[in-house]
């Protein structure tokens, strides 16, 4: 259930998604408060669950990742033993950054990183073989065109 937020969370939220390695008494300056509000509201962000957790954004292909690809899986089988082998399956393959369920013509949607074609071939394998996939659908990231972790906060109404 979403908490209700005011403008000082909402801009606080902002600055965070900007920023979130920033200094507190910097992020009072911005928000306009004192450190010691800031610090009280951004922990009350954190334990309402609006922050889930502030982790450090590494750049794949920096990080030796050249190879980035989005991944349209369908299950073989569609019952919660195949559900649950596929969850347990991608639990222990380090090389999918997300996984999600969805709707439409595949089962879930991957977000894959590899060292290279090898590497990015033996997690497809896995995925057919341990997982239980019955097809795949392989998309290659070109570019990236927009950044996908902030929320847009400021278009709330």
């Amino acid at each position: 259930m979403a908490i209700q937020l005011d403008d000082v969370d909402l801009r606080l939220l902002e600055e965070l998604q900007r920023d979130a390695d920033r200094p507190n008494v910097e992020l009072a300056r911005l928000v306009e408060l004192s450190p010691a509000a800031t610090l009280h509201r951004v922990r009350r962000l954190k334990e309402s669950g609006v922050i889930s957790r502030i982790t450090a954004e590494v750049d794949a292909t920096t990080a030796g990742f050249p190879l980035q690809v989005w991944v349209a899986v369908t299950l073989k089988d569609h019952d919660d033993a195949a559900n649950r082998r596929f969850s347990q399956a991608i639990a222990k393959m380090p090389e999918v950054v997300s996984a999600d369920w969805v709707t439409g013509e595949t089962d879930e949607l991957l977000w894959v990183v590899a060292q290279d074609v090898g590497q990015l071939q033996r997690v497809l394998v896995r995925l057919s073989t341990r997982g239980g996939a019955q097809r795949l659908i392989t998309l290659l990231r070109l570019e990236e065109l927009k950044r996908r972790t902030a929320l847009p906060l400021e278009t709330r109404a």
